[in-house]
């Protein structure tokens, strides 16, 4: 741990923990379509053609699906890229971020 001085000269230590995670979900709608929902999974958030595939079903069956998690820059980064991606083709996609919760997981 970095340890620094105050103006008294005391020591301090700074402890440094690790950084909160974030879920970036998607949302169903009836427009964009699901050749561009895989396009942006794969250029994005960098799926897998298969992984893309099922989260896309996932997100058309049940309305949203979590896309992955990542620090708050990163999600918003992705999020702001993926919006503006389906913005520049006319397609209302929409993906929000949530805070990760370890307890939310099904397994």
């Amino acid at each position: 741990m970095p340890i620094g001085r105050t103006q008294r000269g005391l020591e301090t230590k700074t402890r440094f923990g690790k950084p909160k995670r974030y879920n970036v979900i998607m949302h169903n709608d009836d427009v964009t379509t699901m050749d561009f929902v895989v396009h942006v999974l794969r250029v994005v958030f960098f799926k897998s053609p298969e992984d893309a595939t099922q989260i896309m079903l996932d997100v058309h069956q049940n309305g949203s699906a979590n896309v992955g998690i990542y620090t708050y820059d990163i999600a918003v980064s992705k999020v702001t890229k993926a919006m503006q991606l389906a913005k520049d083709e006319g397609f209302p996609l929409r993906l929000t971020i949530a805070p990760y919760d370890p307890e939310d997981l099904p397994f």
